[in-house]
């Protein structure tokens, strides 16, 4: 018992459910208590919220930022007086202009610099604000001593920008000195080098202080209480309601313990592995040789989880972005590989997992449940692009006819119903006929076969068939007969009919190699005369060999393979060897000799291709085609092959035997069934001359008839 639970199989089985879980877990949003998705000036879409605790209520962003430019445009600027940048600038100052200057110039210049900067020059920016207010004053911080500071006020009327200084001191300049000329060059460079403020902004104290004053803005204009109401469903969300629930949210996340983090996340991971057991426990019931498919549950797992990852990832990045994903393509894919019922459960976990960050979940559930479903009823089995394009279609209407109804349930009218939505859906259907590309993705990575590959394999005009057409068509048109008549087999119990014609067409290629052994492609000469029974039943044997080696070098699919190899199971060439045991009675001939090399069918198709190429090989030899010699035929030939074992191995039961003998029945009679008999013309041995007399007495007899009919009758009245 220990042994099986903890086989490779299973090991690989808990590994790849372990993986699923861990990776949605890690991807999913970090909040410990419901998400809200709101906008500005739109309606409140969920029940009635009451806060659950105290909360104040701040200043929605528009009036507090109106509030902060009013304390902006009456706040005085606090400054400090900069002495290095004064001193530093009139040395400067004087001794650039000292050589292009007389000295009584240049002390009148130097003096004018010490007024300028004795009133104060003030950065442009200042300045700028200090003219646009009618109180020209700044503020400065003054210590009095080590221990304490004094705010004082300062006159800023008489202080100046870097531009006005110059132009104040160019203007005294030419006053005081009388001199009309304007002042050189250097001068003017070295005016605008040395000009440079010594009244700053005091960042510190002025950013300390006008935050003072914002505290009336960001501070609490009241209290939400416990229980309070903060929005209801429908209303509109204002500024004040947007700034109420931002608050709510944060102060809902900032209260959350990191133990409650951990229940919460604790909870998410049960919730997930729950899906994914349900999961396997109707794998491991319904669909067992699913279950026991590695390469079928890594793909199975790895595509749900990716799928559901992307969904997540969208969610939490684009608004609305849950309903560009075309969920409708996870069944779509699923069933292309596996079959309906693992579409729709793999449908139904990726639903529910993703559910976890869906804003309106009953909706989501609702709505991606029934257009999945709709798009997995709309494309039974894909076996043309075309399809897809008609599934978009159904999906989008699926779409539009849910919306409308959640509409209908949510509000109990159309007032939310959105246009804008109705082309995420089209997108969404967009992206869902490009599903296409996707399955050709999964084929490469996989080494899966889809419906459609394998019906543009059974084009009988590609190349390889072709070659099998003209090296061998008596093989080629047994082919063709098997693929049909097990294409009807497989379809009356349920099978899957595109992949046994196909395999059917491609189950004897190896007889291309040597094809004048095979009694079909014969005309009269038989090689296998006088050769020993063991070499003739190697010639027939090595067809199955030589056919797989054949597709691995033209790179058809491993399910092809799978039929060339299967055909015959592991039968034995019974012409050469019951030869072989009467040519040699006091000899022990080794069976094994003439036995296929297998393995025995593994499916439902391969054991419809066995038994339709057995029953259709031996019909040919058939001397009456009667309904009873058909039914006495199919009868022996399927019997012979279960009482030798070689459909124990397929998963196919007696009822659907009796099916397939049935369909054959049906279909053998068909085609063999009587022709009416067409009735030979008796020779004309007469010369012409006999034939014109012939003629001419009839006439004459015709004549005479005709006048003894108008005689009157002897008995007339």
């Amino acid at each position: 018992m220990w042994n099986n639970l903890f086989s490779r199989l299973n090991l690989i089985r808990f590994g790849l459910a372990i993986i699923s879980v861990a990776v949605i877990v890690l991807i999913l949003p970090r909040a410990d208590h419901q998400s809200f998705s709101y906008e500005l000036n739109q309606p409140w879409k969920y029940p009635l919220l009451t806060a659950d605790f105290d909360m104040p209520i701040l200043r929605d962003s528009v009036s507090a930022r109106q509030m902060r430019d009013s304390i902006d445009n009456v706040f005085i600027p606090f400054v400090k007086r900069d002495n290095a940048v004064e001193k530093v600038n009139i040395d400067k100052f004087a001794q650039l202009i000292s050589h292009h200057a007389s000295a009584n110039e240049a002390a009148h210049l130097v003096k004018l610099m010490n007024k300028v900067y004795d009133d104060g020059i003030l950065d442009s920016r200042i300045y700028e604000n200090v003219v646009v207010k009618g109180d020209k004053s700044l503020r400065l911080v003054d210590s009095k001593n080590n221990d304490s500071k004094a705010v004082v006020r300062m006159d800023a009327s008489e202080m100046l920008s870097p531009a006005k200084a110059y132009g104040k001191i160019d203007s005294i300049y030419h006053h005081d000195l009388d001199i009309e000329k304007p002042l050189s060059a250097e001068i003017v460079k070295a005016l605008n080098i040395c000009l440079t403020p010594n009244i700053v902004i005091d960042t510190v104290t002025d950013y300390k202080y006008r935050r003072q004053e914002y505290l009336n803005v960001t501070g609490a204009m009241g209290v939400i209480k416990k229980g309070q109401r903060i929005v209801d469903r429908g209303e509109i969300i204002n500024p004040q309601i947007y700034t109420n629930l931002n608050t709510y949210q944060d102060m809902m996340a900032s209260r959350q313990s990191e133990t409650s983090h951990t229940y919460f996340i604790i909870g998410e991971g049960i919730y997930i592995i729950s899906i994914i057991i349900i999961l396997y426990i109707f794998l491991s019931l319904y669909r067992s040789r699913f279950f026991a498919d590695i390469r079928k549950m890594t793909f199975l797992m790895s595509f749900t989880t990716l799928f559901t990852v992307f969904a997540i990832i969208m969610c939490e990045y684009f608004s609305n972005g849950i309903y560009l994903i075309p969920f409708a393509a996870v069944p779509v894919i699923i069933l292309v590989f596996f079959d309906s019922r693992t579409a729709i459960f793999s449908l139904l976990t990726t639903v529910l997992i993703s559910a976890l960050v869906a804003t309106y979940q009953f909706q989501f559930i609702f709505m991606e449940l029934s257009v999945g479903l709709v798009a997995t009823f709309s494309i039974r089995q894909l076996s043309r692009r075309s399809q897809l394009l008609r599934t978009a279609v159904y999906s989008f209407v699926a779409y539009c006819v849910t919306y409308f109804t959640i509409c209908l349930i949510t509000e109990g009218n159309l007032s939310q119903f959105s246009f804008r939505t109705i082309g995420t859906f089209a997108i969404n259907s967009v992206i869902l006929s490009f599903a296409y590309i996707l399955i050709l993705v999964i084929e490469k990575v996989f080494g899966f076969t889809s419906t459609v590959t394998l019906v543009e394999l059974s084009d009988i005009n590609s190349k390889l068939l072709q070659k099998l057409a003209e090296a061998a068509p008596g093989t080629f048109q047994h082919s063709i007969q098997v693929s049909t008549l097990a294409a009807e087999a497989a379809r009356a119990i349920g099978a899957n009919s595109t992949m046994v014609r196909t395999g059917a067409l491609y189950h004897d290629i190896g007889k291309m190699n040597s094809p004048i052994f095979f009694t079909e492609n014969q005309h009269g000469v038989n090689p296998h005369a006088g050769l020993d029974p063991e070499i003739s039943a190697q010639k027939i044997i090595s067809h199955v060999t030589d056919g797989i080696t054949m597709a691995s070098k033209e790179k058809l699919p491993g399910v092809i393979k799978d039929f060339i190899a299967e055909h015959h199971g592991k039968g034995v060439t019974k012409y050469f060897y019951t030869t072989a045991v009467n040519e040699n009675p006091d000899k022990v001939i080794d069976k094994a000799k003439f036995q296929y090399p297998g393995p025995n069918p593994q499916t439902k198709e391969t054991a419809i291709l066995m038994m339709a190429d057995a029953v259709e090989a031996a019909s040919r030899s058939l001397k009456d085609y009667t309904p009873q010699s058909i039914d006495n035929l199919v009868d022996r030939i399927i019997d012979s092959q279960v009482q030798d074992g070689l459909l124990k191995e397929a998963p196919i039961s007696f009822r659907d035997v009796e099916t397939v003998k049935r369909s054959f029945k049906a279909r053998l009679s068909t085609i063999y069934h009587s022709r009416v008999a067409y009735p030979e013309m008796k020779k004309n041995t007469a010369t012409a001359e006999e034939i014109k007399r012939a003629e001419g007495k009839s006439l004459e007899e015709a004549s005479e008839n005709f006048r003894d009919s108008d005689k009157p009758s002897s008995t007339g009245s």
